[in-house]
């Protein structure tokens, strides 16, 4: 891919309205980005052309406004000065199995050794409040895996996530994915660990240069995760937790998913418990995953033997109460957050924590401007 292809590509993928089911749409359609980026004009996120009102009543909302080539230009150029590269979607290097997800991203921003994303992987993933045990056992298994010549995916956070890279380049590699831009270390006192993946295994990151990495982020970089990988493993998880959504969104793509046993009168272990009492594999080390990671992802949602969990295969049930009632409010148009405030009779600060808990489940995306729009609707 030439310069300029990968500048429209980039400039596509940086739209705001445009996420990756969008992309693909427009991809499909047009042939080229920049064929895509030439009919933006016309079109409006809610579909069709922009302006007014559609046949079924609902508002079309403000045409796609892509950034200014020179913006982008300069983004490519810092990532270059980095060390780094862009991927894109449908290049040759673009991990495999990411490519498989209707939610692929289209861009993504490495830095490191990115021939490491065409090899098998394995993601590690837990508490960032993990206990001793479970970042000794974090790290352990990682270790085991990379020795095993698996590339061990976490996201760099507190606790489990550290603990697993940190195991995994003891004896191999590992790949850590962020949720802010590649020069923003999250959390900080990653820095270091971050330079060190850079230099001897591989950084990844889906949003541009300078994003801070906040809440909204976070589901995005954990579907990115489960996406490389053929397995997750779980270890110390909460009942409502990121960590969940991650095995969640993993089993949904055909993966296998593992859970490492913790006390029942721990509550960062409940999770994970229950990923185990819904059929996840037991797992004590690391031949425990190596034993029952398959050679390739099964089709999307089947759920065969003893693959982890079955309720998770199936369409999220609603949610009860004041977050069935507000997620009734979110459609397929992005809406403004304190519209939904105004509506659903809330105070604000109630609204944002259960939309904080609709989108770790998935159920919705936080989009910028203060809007949200319902997840897998884009």
């Amino acid at each position: 891919m030439n310069d300029e292809a990968a500048l429209s590509r980039l400039r596509l993928a940086r739209t705001e309205g445009v996420g990756p089911l969008t992309f693909r749409r427009l991809m499909e359609r047009h042939g080229t980005a920049e064929a895509a980026l030439e009919a933006l004009p016309g079109l409006a996120p809610g579909g069709g052309h922009a302006g007014g009102h559609h046949a079924g009543g609902g508002w079309r909302g403000a045409p796609f406004r892509p950034p200014p080539p020179a913006a982008i230009r300069r983004e490519m150029e810092e990532v270059a000065a980095m060390g780094g590269r862009f991927l894109f979607l449908d290049d040759p290097d673009y991990p495999p199995l990411l490519a498989l997800l209707e939610s692929a991203p289209p861009a993504l921003a490495c830095i490191g050794e990115t021939s490491l994303l065409g090899l098998p992987q394995v993601a590690l993933v837990g508490a960032r409040n993990a206990s001793a045990l479970g970042r000794r056992m974090a790290a352990d298994l990682a270790e085991g895996l990379a020795a095993a010549g698996l590339v061990v995916t976490s996201g760099l956070a507190r606790g489990v996530d550290g603990a697993a890279h940190l195991g995994a380049l003891r004896a191999g590699a590992t790949i850590a994915v962020i949720p802010g831009g590649l020069d923003r270390a999250y959390p900080p006192e990653h820095a270091e660990l971050q330079g060190l993946i850079a230099e001897r295994g591989l950084v990844v990151a889906e949003a541009p240069l300078g994003t801070a990495p906040i809440a909204r982020h976070f589901p995005r970089r954990n579907r990115i995760i489960a996406g490389l990988s053929l397995g997750v493993v779980v270890v110390e998880a909460a009942l409502r937790s990121g960590t969940l959504m991650t095995a969640r969104l993993a089993l949904e793509a055909g993966r296998e998913v593992f859970a490492v046993p913790g006390s029942p009168l721990d509550p960062r272990c409940a999770g994970s418990n229950d990923l185990l009492r819904q059929g996840a594999h037991l797992t004590e080390r690391a031949e425990d995953v190596l034993e029952n990671l398959p050679a390739a992802p099964r089709p999307m949602g089947a759920v065969t033997g003893r693959a982890a969990p079955v309720e998770a295969a199936l369409p999220l049930a609603p949610p009860p109460g004041e977050a069935g009632q507000l997620l009734d409010l979110i459609g397929p148009s992005p809406v403004v957050v304190d519209e939904l405030v105004r509506r659903c009779h809330l105070s604000a600060a109630a609204v944002q924590a259960i939309l904080l808990d609709l989108e770790l489940e998935g159920r919705i995306e936080t989009l910028p401007g203060n809007r949200v729009i319902r997840s897998g609707l884009r």
